[in-house]
């Protein structure tokens, strides 16, 4: 499932470390986005309930989920990796898992097991019987 939260997400900027020399000292690209399920009229409330509940270590105590981008020099940039990284984010969390289907292991797969069960207690048995030396009478 695709949604794509970019209108609905609300942006703060501040100033970023890393590369850009003086550039990096005076301009705000650090981008933080924030975006409140709770708000939002995309999902529907059983989507909301799931996302709320897997994504609770991102959440600040107003219920938005945050994210912040700081990889880019400019802005826009910066702001277009926050949208992708949320919008990955939530497809991630409403992505179902498949159901294990539990199967029986094969006649062969037991068989070889077997086998190799028996080869390794005979080997130790072997290794027990005489300890590799000549027994004293």
């Amino acid at each position: 499932m695709k949604i794509d939260i970019g209108p609905e997400m609300y942006f703060r900027f501040s100033r970023s470390g890393g590369k850009g020399g003086q550039h990096v000292n005076k301009v705000e690209t650090r981008v933080e986005g924030y975006w409140n399920p709770a708000q939002s009229t995309l999902l529907t409330q059983e989507q909301r309930q799931r996302l709320l509940q897997k994504m609770a270590q991102y959440q600040n105590a107003e219920g938005a989920l945050i994210v912040r981008a700081q990889s880019f020099r400019t802005q826009l940039e910066n702001r277009l990796e926050a949208i992708r990284k949320m919008n990955s984010w939530i497809a991630q969390a409403l992505h179902r898992k498949k159901a294990r289907i539990a199967t029986q292991p094969s006649a062969a797969s037991k068989r070889r097991r077997m086998e190799e069960k028996h080869r390794l207690a005979s080997k130790k048995s072997m290794r027990r019987s005489n300890n590799g030396r000549e027994e004293e009478s």
